[in-house]
């Protein structure tokens, strides 16, 4: 663009330019960041093609995804789905849900017959009719699936007391020593079904989440938490105690990344504070180890899942941006938005090449990573009445 010399001599001008210029500076100020557009330009192609690909070749015929793994993974990637505006309407999403009602059990849960996953496949379940439920067609389906996995929550009715390692979490089934994955996936699922974040179950699970920290607290009182003091999460305290990381030299419990932002978006569902040690300690260890390019801790194992809790965690905690150990800052959102479209295949699905977890399934690694996607829209503005899911 040219530029319109204007004499010196004119006083007029003079105050023109100086009107010009800050006129110019308000509206550079007011110029949204370009480069965040550019990312949710990216965010909506990459998605596009995401669910193109689930579309024309994930789904099979009965409307399940991945149906020989059971309803979870179906339950997952509908919810995905639902969250990228796919209304329970379409024709894809309506076979799902079709397929999922089938799995709705007297007891109230969701799951496979004879299944050793009832309260992973039922919280799944949850989330996903949750998500369909806008016209309330679920509402007593959600209620009673509510009802079912706090009915085998370890707690009391298990047998297991509040000083047992394990009370409060929940597992893959009623006979499942309990495990931060499952719990976490539990609170999200109360919290989805209407619960409060002072509700008994909710609560309960908070204490199996704080056992799950490598922070030695008045709420953590186990062996392990004082051996790796680093405020990340493992996998279990419960039945002496398991990482998928392994062991310190000292016998602690090693922290990974999937597990420490399970742990931190479990507390913050369960009302714990910004400013309490253990949300602290957990940011503390996710800025000394942030890293998208793997699962910090488990390397490639396990990464899709990760990417996914990633992205809820941050989320839920409200902050945009994460201070690394150098001191370098990183807008989450555009970060994980870049992992995501430099991981997509051509056909629009995204796999993993560590197949532990049974991320070799396209289908459930694309549902992944567009929930991830789902959690990286723009903020809303201040005052804006609308909501961004």
């Amino acid at each position: 663009m040219g530029v319109t010399l204007i004499p010196r001599s004119s006083p007029l001008s003079l105050l023109a330019l100086t009107s010009l210029l800050l006129l110019a500076t308000q509206l550079e100020s007011a110029r949204p960041d370009q480069s965040s557009s550019v990312d949710q330009r990216r965010r909506q192609q990459i998605t596009a093609r995401g669910v193109s690909y689930l579309r024309t070749k994930g789904q099979q015929a009965d409307g399940s995804f991945s149906g020989e793994t059971g309803p979870g993974v179906t339950a997952l990637i509908t919810t995905a789905l639902l969250r990228h505006n796919v209304p329970a309407s379409d024709p894809m999403t309506a076979r799902s849900l079709k397929y999922l009602e089938g799995f709705i059990q007297p007891s109230g849960g969701v799951h496979q017959q004879g299944t050793l996953y009832r309260n992973y496949e039922t919280c799944l379940a949850i989330l996903c009719f949750q998500e369909a439920n806008e016209d309330g067609r679920y509402s007593e389906v959600i209620q009673k699936a509510d009802a079912f996995i706090k009915g085998i929550q370890w707690d009391d009715g298990e047998g297991a007391k509040q000083a047992d390692p394990g009370f409060g979490g929940a597992g893959y089934g009623k006979h499942n020593r309990p495990d931060l994955s499952n719990t976490t996936f539990f609170i999200e699922a109360l919290k989805a079904a209407g619960n409060d974040a002072d509700s008994e179950a909710i609560q309960a699970a908070l204490l199996f989440v704080s056992r799950s920290q490598n922070l030695e607290s008045e709420h953590n009182t186990t062996s392990f938490a004082a051996k790796n003091p680093d405020g990340g999460f493992y996998y279990t305290p419960a039945a002496g105690g398991s990482s998928q990381a392994g062991l310190t030299e000292n016998g602690g419990l090693r922290s990974y990344a999937s597990m420490t932002y399970a742990g931190l978006k479990s507390m913050i569902y369960a009302g714990v504070d910004a400013n309490d040690p253990r949300v602290a300690a957990a940011v503390t260890w996710i800025s000394q180890n942030y890293d998208l390019t793997e699962n910090p801790g488990l390397g490639d194992a396990g990464h899709y899942y990760y990417l996914h809790t990633f992205a809820k965690a941050l989320s839920a905690l409200g902050q945009d941006e994460i201070e690394d150990a150098r001191g370098k800052k990183h807008a989450w959102r555009g970060d994980l938005i870049q992992e995501l479209l430099r991981r997509q295949r051509r056909d629009g699905s995204w796999v993993n090449r560590n197949t532990r977890w049974l991320e070799g399934d396209a289908n459930l690694v694309s549902g992944y990573a567009l929930l991830a996607l789902s959690y990286c829209r723009p903020r809303p503005l201040a005052g804006f009445r609308g909501s961004v899911k």
